[in-house]
């Protein structure tokens, strides 16, 4: 049966080498990738496997050695700094970091300020502006009163990352790219965190991608999932079939150290 879905970005073939000589690295290898228009997917492996690159090269942000990039079927063209911008209107990203995600001298009204401007709204009302910070904000389960002229680095990591959320809601891009996104807040932060992309993707319809090393966290949010090793992906499909009946042994090592409260932890593959 054919998929009628939607594929909102692919890639073919993609490649990114640092390097040349002895002293190359081929960081991404070939890699073939399909995003469904709003499917959650995650791309899972250990710190060096490459999904971080390929991440970067989805985005735009570093350049491809080889291989093409397509967004709604058309060969992506960022050659010039104004097809970047208009590229990433529809394609953006929430990273590790909070703490180095924003400038460090911009105030929070401009942070947001610069979403609707981007998304066409310069020429608004400020107090439409404001409306639609406010129900950016709302969103996140934050009050635009409280954050009005105060500085991102004022708030709690916790709070940075819901503000990095506000951003995609003001934004509404077709794919959200997500690395780790979760991985340096605590737990129940970490929990708030999630629901809020589920809810945003409910919402937008828009793709998510998830950068992780946490198998188990891609199980819980994701249709799809992509195990990646040494640049390449080495197994992939729904996230039932992965997880529960994987075929890889990489695959079936990064399950197996998942640590389980009820039983005595096994240290000896650390």
């Amino acid at each position: 049966m054919a998929d009628n879905r939607e594929i909102y970005l692919s890639a073919k073939g993609l490649t990114k080498v640092f390097g040349s000589g002895s002293q190359k690295t081929v960081a991404v290898d070939h890699v073939d990738i399909e995003l469904y228009k709003g499917e959650i997917v995650s791309i899972v492996g250990e710190s060096g496997s490459g999904k971080t690159t390929l991440a970067k090269m989805l985005l735009g942000l570093i350049s491809v050695t080889e291989g093409e990039v397509y967004f709604q079927g058309v060969k992506r063209d960022i050659r010039t700094q104004k097809k970047k911008q208009e590229y990433w209107k529809n394609i953006q990203a929430i990273f590790q970091d909070p703490f180095s995600s924003y400038n460090l001298f911009s105030k929070i009204d401009a942070v947001l300020l610069d979403c609707i401007n981007m998304r066409g709204g310069r020429k608004l009302p400020r107090a439409k502006k404001i409306e639609l910070m406010a129900e950016a904000c709302s969103f996140v389960n934050l009050k635009w009163e409280e954050l009005t002229n105060k500085y991102p680095f004022e708030l709690s990591g916790g709070q940075m990352q819901r503000l990095m959320i506000a951003r995609i809601f003001l934004l509404k891009p077709k794919i959200l790219l997500a690395d780790e996104p979760t991985s340096m807040i605590d737990a129940c932060s970490r929990a708030t965190i999630l629901e809020m992309l589920m809810n945003l993707r409910d919402e937008t319809g828009m793709t998510v991608i998830f950068i992780t090393h946490d198998i188990g966290l891609a199980y819980y949010v994701s249709d799809s999932v992509y195990i990646m090793e040494h640049g390449k992906f080495v197994e992939s499909g729904s996230a039932d079939a992965v997880i529960l009946h994987p075929q890889e042994k990489y695959t079936r090592r990064l399950i197996s150290d998942v640590p389980k409260i009820h039983e005595v932890w096994d240290l000896s593959t650390v």
